[in-house]
């Protein structure tokens, strides 16, 4: 969705179009695969961070296009939200102190914005769902002045074809509806890229998903919405209830949701670029003057802007990435499991964690794949989400009937996955210092039992119990978890609580 597009009406011949171009693109992508015309290994990553904008209230601010004029960098983009911003960093090669890297970049770039907000009372709150958003802050005429938001929502309440119902149940209980899909912007995520070859494929995105569920125990951060308590990772249920263009009836049926886990381990990339085409009816029918067999047929190589366009109204949480870069296809996983925050430290220990983890997993002889049933994954996702730190995944072991146990997702982490994302950052070699004091914030967080969902949590209800009402507390601990963001310490560190006055 990264191109800009003009909102419009379309008329009935637009979609058969768009649908013939879209096999079109598949087929150039099969033939791209065969002939492997695909970039050779280099090692890349690249990371995108969605932020809120906040007032000094904690309260939230609808001004991103004023704020990226001030911020005037290519590096700050909007999102769907106009409380929403989004920043890039541009892809660099894993190796050495790239961690180190990457966080002074990050320090620096927020820092910058967050003095640039500040001149409009504004801030960076780098948060997975903002504690202080309400009903009336999530509705249609928020979404930010962009053609292509506008037309996403136009043709999908179209699709829907009746309100977005929100029923969420977790520590209490949310039911709520929308006429727009407005409330997804309240999801802000981390999203971790990394490129890889056709053949590496199916082994990387395998190993994203069986990881999925200890990414999120250890990095959640998103347990309020609408003044409610919910899930400990309250964005997966929000963003595929946001985004369900299902009616009740077509659920009923079993038609997937155009946010989804998945529904198994897969052997290929196209696979997945398949499964789009086959399940999800297009949103928006944009066609590109390319003919990617032409382009193919003359040697060169073609954009697949329709099947790329498809690919992002398709939200996968590992979702598989086709690009061009100085006329190179490449393949990409990207992760868009984490939520933003809590600081640049926790972003970083969350990114060393995942890509270290993911190499040791995808090489090993035995994959964890063929040992953990992909309802297991799915469900440790489910868990995650639900409980954060404090949730029981299933993992594999020897000895046990099935092979299978449930396990404290703390536990698995320290015992088990540190030392093999130890391992598979010393494979990408990432230097020791970086090694040890990024994984080491994961560490922090698993010996003190605490997150940013816990601690966000632990700080509201202490807030109370000191006699706060519920919004005042929201507030109060909004502004709070503000303070210690942009304080830097990670979010294991933390006192919890607010500063007695």
């Amino acid at each position: 969705m990264g191109d800009k597009v003009v909102a419009g009406a379309f008329d009935l011949s637009d979609r058969q179009r768009y649908r013939s171009k879209l096999h079109q693109c598949l087929e150039g992508l099969e033939r791209l695969l065969a002939e492997r015309r695909f970039d050779r290994p280099r090692n890349l990553m690249g990371m995108e961070i969605e932020l809120n904008l906040a007032g000094s209230d904690g309260m939230p601010k609808m001004m991103n296009g004023e704020v990226l004029q001030r911020i005037a960098s290519g590096d700050f983009q909007t999102e769907l939200g106009m409380f929403n911003l989004e920043v890039n960093i541009v892809p660099h090669h894993l190796d050495g102190r790239v961690f180190d890297q990457l966080a002074e970049e990050l320090r620096t770039g927020l820092g910058y914005a967050h003095r640039k907000a500040g001149e409009v009372d504004a801030g960076i709150v780098m948060i997975g769902i903002l504690p202080t958003l309400g009903h009336a802050d999530l509705v249609a005429a928020n979404l930010s002045e962009a053609d292509r938001y506008t037309l996403l929502n136009d043709q999908m309440v179209a699709a829907r074809g009746e309100d977005f119902s929100l029923d969420i149940h977790g520590v209490e209980h949310l039911v709520s509806t929308s006429s727009s899909i407005t409330p997804e912007a309240a999801c802000t995520s981390v999203q971790l890229h990394l490129q890889t070859t056709p053949e590496r494929f199916a082994a990387v995105w395998n190993a994203a998903q069986a990881v999925a569920g200890a990414q999120i125990a250890l990095g959640a951060n998103s347990p309020f919405l609408f003044g409610r308590e919910l899930w400990r990772e309250s964005r997966p249920p929000l963003f595929q209830q946001a985004t369900d263009t299902r009616s009740p009836e077509l659920r009923n049926q079993g038609v997937r949701p155009r946010t989804w886990f998945g529904e198994r381990w897969v052997g290929s990339a196209y696979e997945l670029f398949q499964e789009n085409l086959r399940y999800y009816p297009p949103l928006l029918p944009i066609c590109d003057d390319e003919d990617p067999l032409a382009v193919l047929d003359a040697g060169g190589v073609p954009r697949l802007q329709e099947l790329v366009l498809h690919n992002g109204t398709v939200y996968r949480w590992n979702r598989p990435v086709y690009g061009l870069a100085d006329g190179v296809p490449h393949l990409r996983v990207e992760n868009r499991v984490l939520p933003a925050g809590p600081t640049v430290a926790d972003v970083i220990a969350n990114a060393a964690f995942y890509y270290g983890l993911v190499r040791a997993l995808a090489e090993e002889p035995r994959p964890v794949w063929t040992r953990l049933p992909f309802t297991a994954a799915r469900e440790n996702f489910d868990a995650a989400c639900r409980h954060g730190i404090e949730a029981e995944l299933i993992w594999p072991r020897s000895g046990r009937p099935g092979g299978l146990a449930p396990v404290p997702a703390v536990d698995l982490v320290r015992d088990e996955l540190l030392p093999l994302a130890a391992a598979g950052l010393d494979a990408w070699n990432i230097a020791p210092a970086d090694r040890d004091r990024y994984l080491g914030v994961i560490e922090g967080r698993c010996d003190r039992r605490v997150n940013g969902a816990s601690w966000q949590a632990d700080t509201y209800h202490r807030a109370r119990e000191a006699g706060l009402g519920r919004h005042a507390a929201l507030a109060a601990t909004t502004r709070r978890y503000s303070e210690l963001m942009h304080g830097g310490e990670p979010v294991h560190d933390w006192p919890t609580g607010l500063p007695a006055v």
